[in-house]
């Protein structure tokens, strides 16, 4: 009979530890050690049972297999399936590689099962078989959102099971394109103690659905829920598992979404697609910068626009600041869909290079539509509406705003100026101004390039 012993996993690098300690000797992080019950293998010799170790243990059962040179592989590169949502293909890459498989996160609620729903009729409607398999969900509360999304789903096979044997069993014998798993946290296997959702259960499942969808060819779908850090819940392996990692995300009270693209062995990382939530579900929004610029109030001070580039598709979004005097006490400092601690060095950079003092100021940044601002290249832009708010002076309405601030209070130049540029024309922005060393030498029509050296420069410009 097989034994079981009790071990605790790093759910960030995977180490083991024979007892439960507060922090990973391994990677160093706190908390983040996990109870696992581990079944120990058991080998018969000679009629006694033993427990198979060490590195003999290491290669029993295994055989000989040829291992041919990289010169002699041959093979076809197979056409990637259209789900004929668009922008959820352009995140994959171009559409879904058929054997992949895909780990969707996002938090509660904000229609991760919606978006799979919608690809699974899209797929059966091309002629691509379907198996979704809902762990959390009744046949009925599945087929009532298939109605809301106006019933295209009708054809689309479904299966209510969470025994990772069954799910396997049942999609061999139906042979499906795409086997969707909703959600990884609710399945579990037999072969392994514990209740689903916990590290060991949740690492073995993606691993053999993993195997299987290499065997068969199957594409399979992961639903993955998220902690209340921001990361799937988990093993850190499981999505080094899996060839690539989607998050699904967006403010409740807004109603668009963004699907991100953070790992994607068949596609390049960064990607972003934007969804509108409708009645009838999820819409593609072709023109992202105009769904986020849409409302923006061009007389009010504070207010600029910055190009961001999201993988390689270059957006036009808003940056709203507000600066007015502390009621009491320590000044606050509040930003949303910003690095807190950029914008102190920002507030550091304007207060020393550029005479700005906020020490008596409560300040508060906001990057409209609940997009996050992480690439430097808004620096220039956070900067212009502080300095906005602070003159009470609205900046120019057609001006675009890209450029990385240093602590000399210089402007550097940021990568691919020459595509933000032409998206800034596009949306009919008529200035840009940037770092005058990476004003492009090929003009863009209709567009002034101003280049400035320092945010001095930049302010004397546009507050004389």
């Amino acid at each position: 009979m097989a034994k079981t012993k009790t071990s605790y996993r790093c759910t960030e690098c995977g180490a083991d530890h024979a007892k439960w300690q507060g922090r990973c000797d391994t990677c160093g992080e706190w908390n983040t050690l996990v109870e696992e019950v581990v079944v120990a293998r058991i080998a018969a010799s000679g009629g006694a049972a033993r427990r198979v170790a060490g590195a003999r243990g290491l290669v029993e059962g295994g055989s000989v297999v040829a291992a041919p040179r990289l010169r002699d592989v041959r093979g076809t590169s197979t056409a990637r399936w259209k789900t004929g949502l668009d922008e959820f293909d352009f995140v994959l890459g171009g559409g879904i590689v058929p054997g992949s498989m895909i780990l969707v996160g996002g938090e509660p609620g904000i229609g991760k099962s919606t978006l799979l729903l919608q690809v699974a009729a899209r797929l059966e409607a091309t002629g691509h078989a379907t198996l979704y398999a809902s762990g959390e969900e009744s046949a009925l509360q599945v087929k009532l959102r298939a109605d809301r999304l106006g019933g295209g789903a009708d054809d689309v096979s479904l299966l209510g099971e969470t025994n990772l044997e069954t799910i396997l069993a049942t999609s061999a014998a139906a042979a499906p394109a795409v086997l969707i798993v909703d959600s990884i946290q609710t399945v579990f296997t037999a072969d392994l103690e514990g209740a689903p959702g916990n590290v060991g259960q949740v690492r073995e499942c993606a691993a053999r659905l993993m195997r299987y969808a290499k065997e068969s060819g199957t594409t399979v779908f992961v639903v993955g829920h998220v902690t209340k850090g921001g990361g799937i819940a988990g093993p850190k392996t499981l999505e080094h598992i899996v060839d690539t990692v989607l998050y699904f995300e967006g403010e409740s009270t807004l109603d668009h979404r963004i699907l991100r693209a953070t790992k994607n062995r068949f596609g390049s990382v960064d990607e972003i697609g934007v969804f509108r939530m409708l009645a009838n579900g999820l819409e593609p929004v072709a023109n992202p910068s105009e769904l986020f610029m849409g409302d923006r109030a061009s007389h009010a001070s504070g207010s600029a626009v910055t190009a961001l580039l999201e993988g390689t598709r270059p957006v036009l979004v808003e940056i709203q600041g507000l600066a007015a005097k502390a009621g009491f006490g320590t000044p606050q400092r509040v930003a949303t869909g910003f690095d807190s601690r950029r914008l102190a060095l920002l507030l550091a950079v304007l207060d020393k290079r550029a005479g700005l003092s906020f020490a008596q100021l409560d300040v508060f940044l906001n990057v409209v539509g609940g997009v996050r601002l992480s690439e430097p290249a808004g620096d220039l832009a956070v900067a212009a509406a502080l300095a906005s708010s602070v003159y009470d002076r609205a900046l120019p309405a057609d001006a675009v705003f890209v450029g990385e601030l240093g602590l000399g209070g210089e402007v550097r130049t940021v990568s691919q100026v020459e595509r933000r540029v032409a998206e800034a024309a596009n949306m009919g922005m008529t200035r840009v101004f940037l770092a005058e060393r990476g004003v492009p030498k090929r003009a863009t029509r209709d567009v002034e390039l101003v280049g400035v050296r320092t945010i001095q420069d930049l302010l004397r410009r546009l507050f004389a």
